[in-house]
Protein backbone atom coordinates (compact mmCIF):
# COMPACT_ATOMS: atom_id res chain seq x y z
CA UNK A 1 0.00 0.00 0.00
CA UNK A 2 1.82 3.49 -1.31
CA UNK A 3 2.04 5.85 1.63
CA UNK A 4 -0.21 9.24 1.50
CA UNK A 5 1.92 10.95 4.31
CA UNK A 6 2.62 14.36 3.92
CA UNK A 7 5.90 15.31 3.83
CA UNK A 8 6.67 19.30 4.66
CA UNK A 9 10.63 19.41 5.64
CA UNK A 10 10.98 22.47 3.74
CA UNK A 11 7.82 24.27 5.49
CA UNK A 12 9.03 23.42 9.12
CA UNK A 13 12.62 24.01 8.06
CA UNK A 14 11.06 27.98 7.43
CA UNK A 15 9.27 27.68 10.39
CA UNK A 16 12.25 27.77 12.53
CA UNK A 17 13.96 30.27 10.68
CA UNK A 18 10.91 33.15 10.56
CA UNK A 19 8.76 34.98 13.47
CA UNK A 20 11.54 35.51 15.25
CA UNK A 21 11.60 39.15 14.40
CA UNK A 22 7.83 40.03 13.69
CA UNK A 23 6.84 42.75 16.18
CA UNK A 24 6.79 45.01 12.96
CA UNK A 25 3.91 42.97 11.70
CA UNK A 26 2.33 42.71 15.45
CA UNK A 27 -1.17 44.24 14.67
CA UNK A 28 -2.84 47.42 16.22
CA UNK A 29 -4.88 47.46 19.33
CA UNK A 30 -2.88 44.99 21.31
CA UNK A 31 -2.15 47.25 24.07
CA UNK A 32 1.12 49.04 23.01
CA UNK A 33 1.04 52.35 21.66
CA UNK A 34 3.68 53.50 19.23
CA UNK A 35 5.95 54.31 21.42
CA UNK A 36 6.25 51.13 23.74
CA UNK A 37 6.77 49.24 20.16
CA UNK A 38 9.70 51.70 19.24
CA UNK A 39 11.27 51.31 22.73
CA UNK A 40 11.19 47.16 22.35
CA UNK A 41 12.65 47.30 19.06
CA UNK A 42 15.20 49.48 19.96
CA UNK A 43 18.99 48.21 19.92
CA UNK A 44 19.18 47.06 23.64
CA UNK A 45 22.25 48.52 25.36
CA UNK A 46 23.72 45.60 27.16
CA UNK A 47 26.59 44.49 24.87
CA UNK A 48 26.59 41.28 26.25
CA UNK A 49 22.92 41.00 25.21
CA UNK A 50 24.04 42.38 21.86
CA UNK A 51 26.86 39.74 21.73
CA UNK A 52 23.89 36.88 22.71
CA UNK A 53 21.55 38.14 19.84
CA UNK A 54 25.20 38.33 17.27
CA UNK A 55 25.52 35.20 18.02
CA UNK A 56 21.76 33.99 17.44
CA UNK A 57 22.50 35.67 13.96
CA UNK A 58 25.37 33.42 13.22
CA UNK A 59 23.97 30.24 14.25
CA UNK A 60 26.12 29.70 16.93
CA UNK A 61 22.90 28.98 19.40
CA UNK A 62 24.95 27.14 22.00
CA UNK A 63 27.85 30.00 22.60
CA UNK A 64 24.26 32.43 22.92
CA UNK A 65 22.59 30.15 25.21
CA UNK A 66 25.39 30.08 27.27
CA UNK A 67 25.74 33.96 27.54
CA UNK A 68 21.84 34.66 27.66
CA UNK A 69 22.11 32.30 30.73
CA UNK A 70 25.01 34.32 32.64
CA UNK A 71 22.94 37.72 31.86
CA UNK A 72 19.69 36.12 33.27
CA UNK A 73 21.79 34.56 36.32
CA UNK A 74 23.48 37.05 37.23
CA UNK A 75 19.76 39.81 36.71
CA UNK A 76 16.70 37.93 36.63
CA UNK A 77 14.68 40.78 36.70
CA UNK A 78 16.58 42.12 33.55
CA UNK A 79 13.58 42.34 30.70
CA UNK A 80 13.54 40.64 27.28
CA UNK A 81 16.25 38.16 28.25
CA UNK A 82 14.38 35.35 29.04
CA UNK A 83 12.49 35.87 25.35
CA UNK A 84 16.03 35.58 23.22
CA UNK A 85 16.50 31.92 25.66
CA UNK A 86 13.45 31.43 23.79
CA UNK A 87 14.49 32.00 20.37
CA UNK A 88 17.92 30.05 21.11
CA UNK A 89 16.09 27.18 21.81
CA UNK A 90 13.34 27.07 19.10
CA UNK A 91 16.43 27.65 16.92
CA UNK A 92 18.40 24.37 18.41
CA UNK A 93 15.01 22.76 17.84
CA UNK A 94 14.55 22.12 21.41
CA UNK A 95 10.80 22.78 21.05
CA UNK A 96 10.29 22.32 24.70
CA UNK A 97 12.63 24.26 26.48
CA UNK A 98 11.46 27.05 23.62
CA UNK A 99 7.99 26.77 24.69
CA UNK A 100 8.72 27.14 28.51
CA UNK A 101 11.05 30.40 27.86
CA UNK A 102 8.14 31.91 25.70
CA UNK A 103 5.63 31.26 28.85
CA UNK A 104 7.96 33.00 30.85
CA UNK A 105 7.98 36.16 28.25
CA UNK A 106 4.32 36.34 28.30
CA UNK A 107 4.70 36.80 31.95
CA UNK A 108 6.76 39.41 31.69
CA UNK A 109 4.62 41.18 28.35
CA UNK A 110 1.42 39.53 27.85
CA UNK A 111 1.02 41.76 24.69
CA UNK A 112 4.18 40.20 23.16
CA UNK A 113 2.55 38.81 19.81
CA UNK A 114 5.92 37.16 18.62
CA UNK A 115 5.81 34.78 21.84
CA UNK A 116 2.41 33.92 21.57
CA UNK A 117 3.09 32.47 18.11
CA UNK A 118 6.33 31.32 18.61
CA UNK A 119 4.87 29.47 21.43
CA UNK A 120 2.05 27.75 19.33
CA UNK A 121 4.91 26.70 17.11
CA UNK A 122 7.20 25.34 20.09
CA UNK A 123 4.14 23.11 21.61
CA UNK A 124 2.95 22.08 17.50
CA UNK A 125 6.93 21.08 16.39
CA UNK A 126 7.30 18.94 20.25
CA UNK A 127 4.17 16.88 18.95
CA UNK A 128 1.93 18.26 21.44
CA UNK A 129 -0.64 20.15 19.43
CA UNK A 130 -3.57 20.14 21.92
CA UNK A 131 -1.56 23.00 23.89
CA UNK A 132 -0.42 24.24 20.65
CA UNK A 133 -4.10 24.84 19.91
CA UNK A 134 -5.04 28.48 22.35
CA UNK A 135 -1.72 30.12 21.04
CA UNK A 136 -2.32 29.86 17.54
CA UNK A 137 -6.39 30.72 17.64
CA UNK A 138 -5.09 33.40 19.36
CA UNK A 139 -2.76 34.37 16.21
CA UNK A 140 -5.48 33.96 14.28
CA UNK A 141 -7.61 36.53 15.45
CA UNK A 142 -4.83 38.76 14.14
CA UNK A 143 -4.67 38.04 11.01
CA UNK A 144 -8.23 35.99 9.91
CA UNK A 145 -6.81 36.06 6.39
CA UNK A 146 -2.96 36.87 5.45
CA UNK A 147 -1.46 34.64 7.69
CA UNK A 148 -1.36 31.18 5.89
CA UNK A 149 1.42 29.73 7.73
CA UNK A 150 -0.77 29.64 10.81
CA UNK A 151 -3.89 28.88 9.47
CA UNK A 152 -2.12 25.37 8.11
CA UNK A 153 -0.76 24.22 11.61
CA UNK A 154 -3.74 25.41 12.94
CA UNK A 155 -6.05 23.02 10.61
CA UNK A 156 -3.01 19.77 11.57
CA UNK A 157 -3.33 20.63 15.41
CA UNK A 158 -7.34 20.55 15.01
CA UNK A 159 -6.92 17.56 12.74
CA UNK A 160 -4.02 15.58 15.21
CA UNK A 161 -6.68 16.56 18.34
CA UNK A 162 -9.15 14.56 15.86
CA UNK A 163 -11.47 17.87 15.86
CA UNK A 164 -12.05 17.76 12.11
CA UNK A 165 -14.75 20.03 12.10
CA UNK A 166 -12.60 22.53 13.06
CA UNK A 167 -9.92 21.41 10.66
CA UNK A 168 -12.08 21.95 7.88
CA UNK A 169 -12.65 25.28 8.73
CA UNK A 170 -9.17 26.25 9.27
CA UNK A 171 -8.03 24.81 5.93
CA UNK A 172 -11.05 26.81 4.32
CA UNK A 173 -9.92 30.04 5.90
CA UNK A 174 -6.28 29.00 4.21
CA UNK A 175 -8.04 28.87 0.55
CA UNK A 176 -10.12 31.32 1.34
CA UNK A 177 -13.55 29.28 0.43
CA UNK A 178 -16.31 29.02 2.68
CA UNK A 179 -15.87 25.60 5.26
CA UNK A 180 -19.36 24.17 4.62
CA UNK A 181 -18.91 24.95 0.78
CA UNK A 182 -18.12 21.31 -1.75
CA UNK A 183 -14.72 23.50 -2.13
CA UNK A 184 -13.93 23.46 1.66
CA UNK A 185 -14.92 20.09 2.11
CA UNK A 186 -12.68 18.96 -0.97
CA UNK A 187 -9.69 20.99 0.87
CA UNK A 188 -9.95 19.46 4.13
CA UNK A 189 -10.21 16.19 2.77
CA UNK A 190 -7.02 16.21 0.37
CA UNK A 191 -5.25 17.29 3.78
CA UNK A 192 -7.02 14.07 5.69
CA UNK A 193 -5.62 12.08 3.23
CA UNK A 194 -1.91 13.50 3.01
CA UNK A 195 -1.75 12.85 6.76
CA UNK A 196 -3.56 9.34 6.82
CA UNK A 197 -6.82 10.07 8.24
CA UNK A 198 -8.54 8.61 5.23
CA UNK A 199 -11.97 6.99 6.91
CA UNK A 200 -12.64 11.26 7.68
CA UNK A 201 -10.97 12.01 4.14
CA UNK A 202 -13.49 9.62 2.22
CA UNK A 203 -16.52 11.01 4.39
CA UNK A 204 -15.76 14.64 3.26
CA UNK A 205 -14.73 14.15 -0.37
CA UNK A 206 -18.18 11.63 -0.45
CA UNK A 207 -19.35 15.26 1.11
CA UNK A 208 -18.15 17.15 -1.67
CA UNK A 209 -19.35 15.41 -4.34
CA UNK A 210 -22.43 15.28 -2.75
CA UNK A 211 -22.35 19.19 -2.38
CA UNK A 212 -21.12 19.38 -5.96
CA UNK A 213 -21.34 16.47 -8.44
CA UNK A 214 -18.95 18.55 -10.91
CA UNK A 215 -16.27 19.80 -8.87
CA UNK A 216 -12.89 18.48 -10.17
CA UNK A 217 -10.67 16.85 -8.54
CA UNK A 218 -13.52 15.72 -6.08
CA UNK A 219 -13.57 12.07 -8.12
CA UNK A 220 -9.96 11.82 -8.27
CA UNK A 221 -9.28 12.46 -4.48
CA UNK A 222 -11.95 9.83 -3.90
CA UNK A 223 -10.32 7.31 -6.32
CA UNK A 224 -6.58 8.20 -5.15
CA UNK A 225 -8.31 7.38 -1.41
CA UNK A 226 -9.98 3.49 -2.88
CA UNK A 227 -6.88 3.06 -4.52
CA UNK A 228 -4.48 3.71 -1.62
CA UNK A 229 -6.86 1.26 0.29
CA UNK A 230 -6.52 -1.25 -2.81
CA UNK A 231 -10.24 -0.80 -3.52
CA UNK A 232 -9.15 -0.93 -7.27
CA UNK A 233 -12.75 -1.21 -8.63
CA UNK A 234 -13.88 1.66 -6.94
CA UNK A 235 -11.00 3.71 -7.86
CA UNK A 236 -11.17 3.31 -11.42
CA UNK A 237 -14.97 4.15 -10.99
CA UNK A 238 -14.12 7.44 -9.75
CA UNK A 239 -11.22 8.03 -12.04
CA UNK A 240 -13.66 7.57 -15.00
CA UNK A 241 -16.19 10.23 -13.34
CA UNK A 242 -13.35 12.80 -13.22
CA UNK A 243 -12.48 12.27 -17.05
CA UNK A 244 -16.02 12.79 -17.93
CA UNK A 245 -15.91 16.19 -16.12
CA UNK A 246 -12.30 16.58 -16.97
CA UNK A 247 -10.99 15.41 -20.02
CA UNK A 248 -7.43 17.60 -20.39
CA UNK A 249 -6.15 16.38 -16.81
CA UNK A 250 -3.26 14.71 -17.21
CA UNK A 251 -3.11 13.06 -13.59
CA UNK A 252 -6.34 11.12 -13.99
CA UNK A 253 -5.26 9.21 -16.95
CA UNK A 254 -1.96 8.20 -15.00
CA UNK A 255 -4.27 7.12 -11.91
CA UNK A 256 -6.89 5.58 -14.11
CA UNK A 257 -3.85 3.57 -15.71
CA UNK A 258 -2.74 2.91 -12.15
CA UNK A 259 -5.80 0.85 -11.30
CA UNK A 260 -5.97 -1.10 -14.09
CA UNK A 261 -2.39 -2.23 -13.86
CA UNK A 262 -3.08 -3.20 -10.35
CA UNK A 263 -6.05 -5.57 -12.50
CA UNK A 264 -3.26 -6.93 -15.39
CA UNK A 265 -4.91 -4.69 -17.70
CA UNK A 266 -1.33 -3.91 -19.15
CA UNK A 267 -2.88 -2.90 -22.88
CA UNK A 268 -5.66 -0.31 -21.26
CA UNK A 269 -2.91 0.88 -18.63
CA UNK A 270 -0.52 1.26 -21.69
CA UNK A 271 -3.27 3.50 -23.73
CA UNK A 272 -4.13 5.77 -20.71
CA UNK A 273 -0.57 6.00 -20.15
CA UNK A 274 0.47 7.24 -23.17
CA UNK A 275 -2.45 9.74 -23.56
CA UNK A 276 -1.30 11.04 -19.96
CA UNK A 277 2.51 11.47 -21.56
CA UNK A 278 0.89 13.72 -24.42
CA UNK A 279 -0.80 16.22 -21.98
CA UNK A 280 1.71 16.20 -19.35
CA UNK A 281 5.21 15.07 -20.66
CA UNK A 282 7.42 16.82 -17.74
CA UNK A 283 5.92 14.06 -15.29
CA UNK A 284 8.09 11.05 -14.39
CA UNK A 285 5.45 9.09 -12.58
CA UNK A 286 3.79 7.82 -15.59
CA UNK A 287 7.11 7.29 -17.25
CA UNK A 288 8.38 5.05 -14.53
CA UNK A 289 4.85 3.32 -14.35
CA UNK A 290 4.81 2.49 -18.37
CA UNK A 291 8.12 0.97 -18.06
CA UNK A 292 7.01 -1.41 -15.32
CA UNK A 293 4.23 -2.15 -18.08
CA UNK A 294 6.44 -3.08 -20.82
CA UNK A 295 8.51 -5.11 -18.42
CA UNK A 296 5.23 -6.97 -17.79
CA UNK A 297 4.13 -7.46 -20.87
CA UNK A 298 7.77 -8.95 -22.18
CA UNK A 299 8.70 -5.64 -23.89
CA UNK A 300 12.11 -5.19 -21.82
CA UNK A 301 13.91 -2.53 -24.49
CA UNK A 302 11.19 -0.50 -24.28
CA UNK A 303 10.89 -0.48 -20.89
CA UNK A 304 14.41 0.47 -20.67
CA UNK A 305 13.99 3.07 -22.87
CA UNK A 306 10.75 4.69 -20.59
CA UNK A 307 12.88 4.05 -17.32
CA UNK A 308 16.11 5.87 -18.70
CA UNK A 309 13.48 8.67 -20.14
CA UNK A 310 12.53 8.88 -16.37
CA UNK A 311 15.76 8.62 -14.45
CA UNK A 312 17.06 11.71 -17.15
CA UNK A 313 14.28 13.85 -15.77
CA UNK A 314 14.44 12.59 -12.20
CA UNK A 315 18.47 10.81 -11.55
CA UNK A 316 17.77 10.30 -7.76
CA UNK A 317 14.78 8.59 -7.60
CA UNK A 318 15.62 5.02 -6.60
CA UNK A 319 12.56 3.18 -8.14
CA UNK A 320 13.26 3.48 -11.75
CA UNK A 321 17.08 2.40 -10.81
CA UNK A 322 15.64 -0.60 -9.21
CA UNK A 323 13.27 -1.28 -12.10
CA UNK A 324 15.63 -0.20 -14.59
CA UNK A 325 18.16 -3.38 -12.88
CA UNK A 326 15.73 -5.74 -13.00
CA UNK A 327 15.27 -5.09 -16.66
CA UNK A 328 18.69 -4.76 -17.06
CA UNK A 329 18.71 -8.41 -15.63
CA UNK A 330 16.22 -9.94 -17.91
CA UNK A 331 18.47 -8.74 -20.91
CA UNK A 332 21.09 -10.67 -20.04
CA UNK A 333 23.30 -7.20 -18.70
CA UNK A 334 24.45 -8.60 -15.91
CA UNK A 335 27.04 -5.49 -15.26
CA UNK A 336 24.36 -2.62 -15.96
CA UNK A 337 21.77 -4.26 -13.75
CA UNK A 338 24.25 -4.94 -10.43
CA UNK A 339 24.63 -1.33 -11.18
CA UNK A 340 21.51 -0.10 -11.28
CA UNK A 341 20.50 -1.94 -8.82
CA UNK A 342 23.06 -0.96 -6.05
CA UNK A 343 22.49 2.18 -7.00
CA UNK A 344 18.82 2.39 -6.19
CA UNK A 345 19.73 0.70 -2.61
CA UNK A 346 21.89 3.75 -1.39
CA UNK A 347 19.66 6.37 -2.83
CA UNK A 348 16.71 4.59 -0.76
CA UNK A 349 19.55 4.15 2.21
CA UNK A 350 19.76 8.29 1.60
CA UNK A 351 16.36 8.93 1.73
CA UNK A 352 15.67 6.85 4.46
CA UNK A 353 18.46 8.60 6.90
CA UNK A 354 16.69 11.82 5.98
CA UNK A 355 14.74 13.54 8.41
Amino acid sequence: MPSLQFSIPFFLAGLLTVCVNLDAQSPPGQGKTAQDAAKQNAPLPDASLEQATLLLQQGKHDEALKLLESIAAADPARRRVVRQIGIAYYRKSDFLKAAASFKKALEEDSDDNEAVQLLGLSYYLAGRPAEAIAPLEKVQTWYPSANVDAAYILGLCYMQTKDYPRARKAFARMFGVPDDSAAGYLFAARMLLRQDFSLVAEEYAKKAVELDPKLPRAHMLLGELYLYKSRVPEAIEQFQRELELNPGEAAVYYKLADGYSRLQKYEEAEKLLQRSIWLDATSTGPFILMGKILEKKGETALAVRSLQHALAMDPNNPIPHHLLGQAYRELGRTEDAERELKLSEQLQVQQNGKP
